[in-house]
């Protein structure tokens, strides 16, 4: 009886004007993060730049600019409210305007919204002044599950679940499903294209990059060496080294800045 009350008591809370624009504000600071990546990325190919090219490094970015404090404070405020919003829609199964989400769509929105959480737990760090990035904590963090029991199988079931989310990104990509989630029918025409070609590139490209990170852990447990797992910064870093690859870095660059459009312009049409 008291978890119904409970549960009643969020749906109505998911009807209010206040958890609408909080989460609506969530897009909109993802999408800002994704651009700062994006510029990051550019300097890493061009051999530039100060700060690694991941969520953390954008955070940082973001905080070293002038009225850096101000902005993170808006962007602790907007991470939070899209982490809100997906653990909402993960612990609900519904939202007001989404309906019914299915068994698929609320494991996504439950890992993206226990992310977007660090990441504000994490630009709340850097406002305090305890923060830390980089690929080094991929691999002590690897390092340290390898000495789990069965740890090594953990590592390689996280590399194989990352893959599958850069396989569901991809088929979004492709089949344009994404548009689904989006009131497409309040857009002009114009607009409708220029946001199907953003999500189809935007997407696409966190594909790649999931797929980059997936396999770098997934081949730290085949070979059981956490030196070999990467976060985002260091799959962009270890794509320089191949042939080809500051282009292929400069194409997802690009990509990566046309998801953060992508974000921004959701966050107004967004079935919250």
């Amino acid at each position: 009886m008291a978890s119904h009350t409970l549960s009643g008591g969020a749906d109505e809370v998911t009807h209010t004007r206040a958890f609408d624009l909080f989460a609506r504000s969530g897009y909109v600071a993802r999408g800002v993060l994704y651009l700062v990546i994006a510029i990051l990325a550019f300097q890493l190919a061009r051999g530039v730049g100060e700060q690694a090219a991941n969520q953390q490094g954008a955070l940082q970015e973001i905080a070293d600019r002038r009225f850096g404090a101000v902005l993170l404070i808006a962007m602790v405020v907007g991470l939070a409210g899209y982490s809100v919003f997906r653990l909402t829609m993960a612990t609900l199964g519904s939202t007001p305007e989404a309906g019914r989400h299915s068994a698929t769509d609320r494991l996504g929105a439950l890992g993206s919204g226990v992310s977007y959480g660090l990441f504000a737990v994490f630009a709340v760090g850097i406002l305090t002044g305890d923060s830390g990035n980089g690929d080094g904590g991929a691999q002590r963090t690897t390092a340290d599950v390898f000495d789990w029991p069965a740890g090594r199988f953990l590592v390689g079931a996280a590399g194989v679940v990352l893959l599958a989310i850069a396989a569901y990104q991809a088929y979004q990509s492709v089949s344009r499903r994404f548009l689904d989630d989006t009131k497409t029918g309040e857009m002009s025409e114009g607009v409708r294209r220029a946001f199907t070609v953003l999500g189809v590139a935007g997407l696409g490209a966190r594909a790649v990059v999931f797929g980059l990170i997936g396999g770098w852990v997934l081949n730290a447990a085949i070979v059981f060496d956490a030196r070999e797992a990467v976060g985002l910064d260091g799959a962009l870093a270890r794509l320089t080294q191949q042939t080809h690859g500051t282009v292929a870095l400069i194409a997802i660059a690009v990509g990566l800045a046309m998801f953060a459009g992508y974000s921004i312009v959701d966050a107004r049409h967004r079935k919250i």
